[in-house]
C-alpha cells in the first residue's frame, strides 16, 4: 500500500527537485511579480507533468501495474494524480488570470514587461508569438479538465456517464499540452526541466492519443459466453459463470477482469471468484447490487450472453512468506476469496489461514456454499451477521489468531472496515508490508 504515496511524492520529489537546479521560488529582491512569475512556471510544469502521468497510467500497462503492485493501485494513483494536477492548475490559474484580474480592478501596479525594449528573433520571437492562442486554449481547456475531474471524484455522478466524460480529458490534454509547450520559461529548454517537461509532454500525448481510440481494451480482450446465472435475491447478489473458448491463458486467484456486456455501458471490473481450470475454461463471477451499473447489470445479464473479457488485473494474489495468513472479506469483499480457497481445495499449502466474511445481509444457500468451500481448502472460517451479532472488531480477529503477530492481513471490503482494521493492527506493530487490501475502486 505504501507504493502509492511512494510514487506520488517521488514523482513531485523528482519534478521539483530538477526544477529548482533551474530556477528559484526564492525571488530576490521578493516581491509579488517576479514571484508571480516562478510560480506560475513551476505550479504549471507539475501540474502538467502529474496529468501526464495519470494519462500513461490509464494505459493499464504491465510494466506499470507490476510497479505500482496492480492495477487497483495503479488507479488509485491515477485518482490522487489527477486531484493533484487539479490543485496545482487551479492556484496556477490564479496567479496567472487572478493576477490580471486586479491589476484591472487597480489592486496591483503592473510593472514593465520582461522584455520591453528588446528585440526576438528566430525560435524564441515565434514561441513569443504564439502565446495569445496558447493562454486562450490553456485557460479554456483548465475549465474543462476541472469539470471532468470533480464529475469523476462525485459518486453520485452515473458511471456510464462517468466512462463517457472521463475520457474526454485525453482530448482536454492536448491543447494543455501546447499551453506548456509554448509559455514554458525559453531557458528552460536548454536545461534538464525543458527536457523532462517536453518528455513528459509527448508521453501524456501520445497516451491520450492511444486512449482516444481505444487501445487499452484492445490489448487483452477475448469473447466469452455466459453459460449460467444464480441469483441470491436476499443479498443482491448474482453469481454467472463465463466460458471462454480462446486467448485466455489463466489468472492467479485474487485477480479480476473487465467485463463488457452491453457496449452502450462499456467493460465494467469484477473480482474472478474462482481459480483457472484449463478443462472447463470457466470464469466464476459473484456480483452485488451496489450502484447503477451492477443494478441494470443483474437484470441484463443472462444464459448464452456473448460478452467480452479483458485481463487478467490485480496483484492481490496471497504470495507472502508467512505461514499464517488472516482473510478478511467483508460482504462482496469475499470474492477473491473464495477464488483462493478453489485452488487450495486442489493445491493446498503448508499455511494455516484464517478466513473472517462480516455480512450485513444473510442467506443460508451462499453461506453454506461457502462453508463448503472453506472445508474443502482447510480454512478456518468465521462468519459474522453484523445486523444480528454486532459489527466485527479488530481485537476480535486478533484473539481468534493464536499466532496473529506473524501473520500476514489480508483484506477487501468497504473502505471504513479496512482503515479501522489497518490502523489498529498498525499500531499493534504489524509492519505495512505485511498488510494487503485491494483498492476495487476503479473511479
Amino acid at each position: 500500500m505504501s507504493r502509492i504515496p511512494l510514487f506520488f511524492w517521488g514523482l513531485v520529489a523528482v519534478v521539483s527537485a530538477v526544477w529548482f537546479a533551474a530556477d528559484s521560488l526564492w525571488v530576490s529582491p521578493f516581491a509579488y511579480f517576479p514571484f508571480r512569475s516562478v510560480f506560475v512556471q513551476y505550479s504549471g510544469i507539475l501540474a502538467v507533468v502529474m496529468m501526464a502521468g495519470a494519462l500513461v497510467l490509464a494505459l493499464r500497462l504491465r510494466v506499470l501495474e507490476r510497479w505500482v503492485g496492480g492495477l487497483d493501485k495503479v488507479y488509485r494513483l491515477h485518482k490522487w494524480l489527477g486531484i493533484g494536477s487539479l490543485v496545482l492548475a487551479t492556484l496556477h490559474w490564479w496567479w496567472a488570470q487572478g493576477t490580471k484580474w486586479m491589476v484591472g480592478w487597480g489592486w496591483l501596479d503592473k510593472p514593465a514587461g520582461k522584455g520591453a525594449g528588446q528585440q526576438l528573433t528566430g525560435l524564441e520571437a515565434w514561441f513569443r508569438g504564439q502565446r495569445g492562442l496558447a493562454e486562450t486554449l490553456g485557460e479554456w481547456a483548465f475549465y474543462a479538465a476541472a469539470v471532468l475531474i470533480v464529475l469523476a471524484l462525485v459518486k453520485a455522478f452515473p458511471y456510464h456517464l462517468f466512462r463517457k466524460t472521463h475520457k474526454l480529458l485525453a482530448v482536454v490534454f492536448l491543447p494543455l499540452a501546447w499551453h506548456s509547450f509554448i509559455l514554458m520559461e525559453f531557458d528552460y529548454w536548454a536545461a534538464p526541466i525543458g527536457w523532462l517537461t517536453q518528455a513528459a509532454v509527448v508521453a501524456g500525448s501520445v497516451a491520450a492519443v492511444l486512449l482516444l481510440v481505444g487501445w487499452p481494451g484492445k490489448v487483452r480482450k477475448v469473447p466469452g459466453e455466459v453459460v449460467s446465472v444464480t441469483r441470491y435475491p436476499d443479498l443482491k447478489v448474482f453469481e454467472f459463470l463465463v466460458k471462454v473458448t480462446q486467448g485466455w491463458s489463466g489468472h492467479s486467484p485474487g485477480q479480476f477482469a473487465f467485463i463488457t456486456s452491453d457496449a452502450a455501458e462499456g467493460p465494467h471490473p469484477y473480482t474472478i471468484a474462482s481459480d483457472w481450470n484449463p478443462e472447463t475454461r470457466c470464469l466464476k463471477f459473484v456480483v452485488k447490487e451496489l450502484g447503477d451499473h451492477t443494478r441494470r447489470a443483474s437484470r441484463r445479464i443472462c444464459e448464452g450472453m456473448p460478452v467480452t473479457l479483458e485481463g487478467p488485473y490485480g496483484g492481490f494474489d496471497f504470495e507472502d512468506d508467512c505461514r499464517t495468513q488472516i482473510w478478511v472479506g467483508a460482504g462482496i469483499g469475499i470474492t477473491p476469496f473464495i477464488a483462493r480457497m478453489g485452488r487450495l481445495a486442489g493445491r493446498p499449502d503448508s499455511r494455516t489461514v484464517y478466513l473472517f466474511h462480516p455480512t450485513a445481509d444473510v442467506s443460508e444457500e451462499a453461506l453454506a456454499k461457502l462453508r463448503a468451500d472453506a472445508e474443502a481448502a482447510g480454512v478456518n472460517l468465521v462468519i459474522r451477521c453484523s445486523r444480528t451479532e454486532g459489527r466485527l472488531t479488530p481485537e476480535e480477529i486478533r484473539d481468534a489468531v493464536p499466532d496473529w503477530q506473524n501473520a500476514s492481513l489480508w483484506y477487501c471490503g468497504p473502505v471504513g472496515l479496512a482503515n479501522t482494521l489497518f490502523n489498529q493492527f498498525r499500531k499493534w506493530g504489524m509492519p505495512a508490508r505485511r498488510m494487503h487490501r485491494e483498492f476495487f475502486d476503479m473511479r
